[in-house]
């Protein structure tokens, strides 16, 4: 017999049975559906009360991003994830400095964060009112706090085990530590406050954090300068002083640094004679605003400085070289190293286009004008490369080396290669097949690179990118003058508040896990030492601190 009756046999045999016995028939389909409703109605019903807190009292619902609905799905263990967050951004709201009666957190985490207590958070008006985003299945106390911090906050606070706020003051009463007794969802060992409860935490940010005042950024607290009429021309006593009226009158007066002074405020621009180089500890800014209790205004001998949005304009103008050059200078780097962002610096810092050994649109339509000539025209006041042959690097009478530790070089050029140049390559390129070979074939030509223009360099200025991003204006006044031209300090003080320009990634996306095989970090290390050696054979400072290994 052919196998086709065989394998019909048992639908026949089935279907003759529902044809002799029609009310069978129609009972098997009702409880098929009933079992079905019931299914669908369990999963509604789990989803409803694994977030009653959140739908129930006037939170956002769980979204995520591309259309999935996991709760944690692909994240990041410094900034935000891909998946199952949600973000809001509020109306502008003031900093506060922390009180005196915080207590330290028993729990190890990288911020030096300080625990201060169990606070209301009412869904109509909320304690924390800055950015915040959710998380059913990853939230911990150290995610929330780097986020936050991550974004210039001063306060983070977790609500409901899953939920993260941050904010700049905190606008509710402290309560009894019982009523934050919720686990957090990533972490069983530590608390992630409750329902409509928040457990906040102090973050001690670092000095480049951008802590904001809404549109404001916050730049420290600074000595009163000798003469302040000079150092900062505007200035007015102000009823109820607040730092939102300071910032308020700066603005309106187009300068780009509000001073608050008690119950004075000074605006205007960063010069030789207000830096903002030597920042002072807070504690000597702690005077309470009249306007605001919960924030601080300085005083007559420590101010109180925040960066507004005014564009500082003394840097801005740039052109091509007047005369043709015949001198040409490279702007030497391994893809990831920087070049980008170190000619954004350099034609701010002298007034001149940089030009590119290649071109790319991109660059030219974000205002890189000198991307379109080549590469010899000689208008430009150095060239963008990363050749590294001996032949490429003799066409060059001088060069600007930069270098960069290979661990982030690499994962920037990565990100680049797969997500352009402020994008971010997909978790997919990271767990593929991608990445190490990506590792095998680049990790090599960082060492070469700097080792050829060592080499065959004619005049080299090694410039290292964590060195730059320290201490910017020291090192890029030393680029200037490499450059051949006269300093501006001015110039170089507005540099340094637009200094991250249009190609600085956000940060919001790092990896969850550190992608570094055990065989790469063993093949990288060897690397490092070897360029080390390499700068000091020739007089110059090995690589620095933060390289591996150390």
């Amino acid at each position: 017999k052919s196998p086709q009756p065989i394998m019909a046999r048992p639908l026949l045999k089935i279907h003759r049975y529902f044809r002799r016995k029609p009310v069978r028939f129609f009972s098997f389909i009702l409880l098929y559906l009933t079992a079905g409703s019931l299914v669908f109605l369990h999963s509604g019903f789990s989803s409803d009360t694994s977030t009653t807190g959140a739908s129930g009292s006037g939170r956002d619902p769980l979204i995520s991003e591309g259309g999935a609905s996991t709760g944690g799905g692909s994240s990041t263990s410094d900034g935000l994830g891909l998946l199952g967050r949600v973000f809001k951004e509020t109306r502008r709201t003031p900093r506060r400095f922390g009180p005196p009666w915080m207590k330290e957190n028993g729990a190890q985490n990288p911020q030096k964060a300080k625990y201060i207590g169990c606070y209301v958070d009412d869904t109509q008006k909320r304690a924390l009112r800055g950015v915040s985003f959710f998380d059913y299945k990853k939230m911990t106390v150290f995610r929330c706090q780097d986020s936050c911090a991550e974004r210039g906050y001063l306060y983070a606070g977790l609500e409901f085990g899953a939920e993260c706020y941050c904010g700049h003051k905190i606008q509710a009463p402290n309560v009894s530590e019982t009523e934050c007794n919720m686990e957090c969802k990533g972490e069983k060992s530590n608390l992630c406050g409750g329902p409509n409860r928040l457990s906040i935490y102090r973050l001690e940010l670092s000095q480049e954090s951008a802590r904001r005042y809404g549109s404001a950024i916050f730049k420290g607290c600074f000595k009163r300068p000798y003469n302040v009429t000079l150092a900062l021309p505007a200035s007015a006593v102000i009823n109820n002083m607040s730092v939102d009226k300071c910032v308020d009158m700066c603005t309106e007066k187009e300068f780009s640094l509000a001073a608050l002074a008690g119950e004075k405020c000074h605006c205007g621009f960063p010069t030789p004679l207000f830096t903002l180089h030597d920042r002072e500890d807070e504690e000597l800014c702690l005077q309470r605003c009249e306007g605001e209790d919960f924030e601080s205004c300085g005083n007559n001998d420590f101010f109180v400085v925040y960066q507004t949005q005014v564009q500082d304009n003394r840097c801005m103008d740039r052109r091509f070289l007047p005369t043709r050059s015949k001198h040409l200078v490279a702007l030497a780097s391994f893809p990831g190293a920087g070049n980008t962002w170190a000619r954004h610096l350099i034609e701010l810092a002298t007034g001149y286009y940089t030009g590119s050994y290649y071109f790319d649109g991109s660059l030219y339509n974000k205002g890189f004008k000198g991307e379109r000539d080549h590469w010899r025209s000689g208008r430009t006041i150095c060239i963008k490369t990363h050749e590294s042959g001996r032949k490429e690097i003799e066409a060059f009478d001088a060069s600007i080396l930069m270098i960069r530790n290979p661990y982030k070089a690499l994962m920037a050029e990565f990100n680049r290669k797969y997500g352009g140049h402020i994008g971010f390559a997909s978790q997919a390129h990271w767990r593929g097949k991608e990445w190490p070979e990506f590792v095998k074939n680049y990790a090599p030509w960082w060492a070469s690179h700097t080792l050829d223009w060592l080499k065959y360099g004619k005049k080299v200025q090694v410039v290292h990118f964590e060195d730059l991003k320290r201490d910017l204006f020291s090192w890029l006044k030393g680029m200037v003058i490499f450059l051949g031209l006269e300093v501006s300090e001015d110039r170089l003080l507005c540099v340094e508040g637009q200094k991250d320009g249009n190609f600085k990634r956000s940060g919001l996306r790092k990896l969850e896990y550190d992608p570094y095989t055990p065989e790469m970090c063993a093949t990288i290390d060897g690397l490092i030492k070897t360029v080390d050696t390499a700068l000091r054979k020739r007089n110059l400072p090995g690589v620095p601190e933060e390289y591996r290994p150390r």
